[in-house]
């Protein structure tokens, strides 16, 4: 019998289980197995993820993701605010943090209103668009209102690396979008070499969307943070919204801008919901 000890965490409903691997030997341990044990939420403990706490060589701390299905993934953005408060919740650590992930560096910093903290802002670095750096095969250059065929119905999409592939579709409701089917289609439709999230976002104004997501990995989600800055940025690509957006998602509102610099900055919260022992 083996039991690790862990922190469940959340970022506007999308949950994750921390494990700190300067605590625990996780070389003992079948990480992708393990995440899909842990995030089970009937047999399980429960999440849409599994975050471990590494040592980094050239920064405070590196973070690695592994789906609740097992697969790894290369960045998230309500992951990396998690992850930030519990190092800060822990004493591991002070902002502004600098995280390695698959997806390279970035930068964390507190945001504070007066002597309390509110939640986190994460430089996420500069988005990618051309269509072999997503990746995403059968287009050239940036994919920018573009068709894909999907079991015979046309979808326009536009396609953005934040570290991770993302496939986002415009629409006039995205509450009328039959996410659980469409979903995984487009997630593993052949276009998408290295499969891709997806978002559906309905423009309210220039500088408001609501938008929904369907996560490579995981399924749908109450929120994805790198969804939200591809939305966004697919948004400005499509002339359709301002540098600095509030984005609408099931579990809460994250503040994305595009800064002048070609950075995409993250506001957001993040908390602790409860720590414990998963023996097994």
């Amino acid at each position: 019998m083996a039991e690790i000890e862990f922190s469940k965490t959340q970022g506007l409903g999308n949950d994750f289980i921390i494990i700190d691997g300067q605590r625990v030997r996780l070389a003992d341990f079948d990480l992708p197995a393990l995440a899909v044990r842990m995030c089970d939420r009937n047999f399980g403990i429960g999440a849409d993820g599994l975050i471990l706490i590494r040592s980094s060589r050239d920064v405070d701390f590196k973070m690695q993701i592994i789906n609740s299905d097992g697969s790894e993934a290369e960045m998230c953005g309500n992951g990396i605010r998690c992850f930030a408060r519990y190092l800060l919740d822990h004493g591991k650590g002070r902002t502004p943090l600098q995280i390695e992930t698959l997806a390279g560096i970035k930068e964390v910093q507190l945001v504070m209103d007066g002597a309390i903290t509110t939640g986190f802002k994460v430089n996420m670095g500069l988005p990618r668009l051309d269509a072999g750096e997503i990746p995403v095969s059968g287009y050239d250059g940036p994919v920018v209102s573009q068709p894909l065929n999907v079991d015979g119905q046309t979808y326009e999409i536009t396609c953005v690396s934040m570290g991770n592939p993302h496939c986002v579709i415009f629409t006039d409701s995205v509450d009328d979008i039959d996410l659980c089917a469409i979903g995984p289609k487009i997630e593993t439709h052949p276009a998408f070499t290295s499969r891709t999230n997806v978002e559906f976002v309905q423009v309210i104004k220039e500088d408001e969307v609501k938008v929904r997501v369907w996560e490579r990995g995981c399924g749908i989600t109450l929120a994805c943070g790198t969804g939200a800055c591809a939305s966004v940025v697919a948004g400005i690509l499509n002339g359709k919204l301002s540098r600095e957006v509030t984005t609408h998602l099931p579990g809460g509102d994250l503040l994305i801008e595009w800064a002048e610099s070609g950075e995409v900055q993250m506001s957001g919260p993040a908390e602790e919901v409860f720590t414990g022992k998963f023996v097994f």
